[in-house]
């Protein structure tokens, strides 16, 4: 089993949330899973610009990334963020090792947008060096940078970063943790699945903006790129790592199309 698994970074907020999800990787781990996770940092993110009178401002769910937003995103998300979760990990018994998508070109990246300033788009991930390092027993724990060849630094969102790592790893399975119990619909309901289509829909209507738009479109991309199983699931939940990877039905699953009746 091949996995990349995203944490969103509201998970990684208290050091009880961090030490579970750590034992549960290192669970599945330990029976053979091919891990790869990634983590943003958003509202930590936020915070640290606040308490430097830096605000926020946000697109469509990315966050716009001036020289001074990018310095803060690497030492927050690239920085203590990556190292807290890395030692949290070993602690629990895991062969964790800290990157960002800039170390050995692991995601290659491209601006996005010039309204959104250093923020990219992946564009082809490092699968040899995934391969290298799960296949020796090494859990890769990769923060939301990605580079280019020409030196350049760019802020990623995490979710896509997933997506695009997934794909190039031939992941199995893309699992999104998030604080919220999957999507939503209309009236705040979860749903327990969701098609390609619905999604688009559910973007188009208005009803997924912000994080959970930029989640659906990350999930689309996997589908389109040939990852399995597509997961937005609550990463509160007990056991929550296992039990998805062991086919339990949690939070929403991403499908392509309808399930034949």
């Amino acid at each position: 089993m091949r996995a990349v698994i995203k944490l969103g970074g509201t998970l990684l907020e208290t050091e009880a949330s961090r030490r579970r999800l750590a034992r549960e990787l290192a669970q599945v781990a330990s029976d053979g899973a091919r891990l790869v996770v990634v983590h943003g940092g958003g509202k930590q993110m936020s915070r640290f610009l606040a308490e430097r009178g830096v605000s926020s401002r946000f697109v469509n769910g990315l966050r716009v990334t001036t020289p001074e937003v990018l310095e803060a995103v690497l030492m927050v998300v690239a920085g203590s963020i990556n190292r807290q979760l890395v030692a949290t990990l070993i602690e629990a018994g895991a062969m964790a090792i800290g990157l960002s998508g800039v170390d050995g070109c692991l995601m290659e990246t491209e601006p996005l947008s010039e309204e959104l300033g250093a923020v990219g788009r992946p564009v082809r991930a490092n699968s040899e060096l995934l391969e290298l390092l799960t296949q020796h027993g090494y859990m890769p724990v990769v923060a939301c940078v990605g580079g280019d060849r020409r030196g350049a630094i760019y802020n990623v969102n995490a979710d896509q970063m997933a997506a695009a790592l997934a794909a190039g790893f031939r992941a199995d399975a893309l699992i999104l943790l998030t604080d919220v119990g999957g999507v939503l619909d209309g009236n705040g309901r979860p749903l327990p699945e969701l098609t390609s289509n619905q999604a688009r829909q559910l973007i188009a209507e208005g009803i997924a903006t912000g994080g959970m738009q930029a989640k659906l479109e990350a999930a689309l991309g996997a589908l389109r790129a040939g990852v399995g199983r597509v997961l937005i699931a609550p990463g509160a939940e007990t056991d929550v790592v296992p039990r998805l990877l062991a086919g339990e039905h949690v939070g929403t699953r991403l499908i392509e199309q309808e399930t034949p009746s």
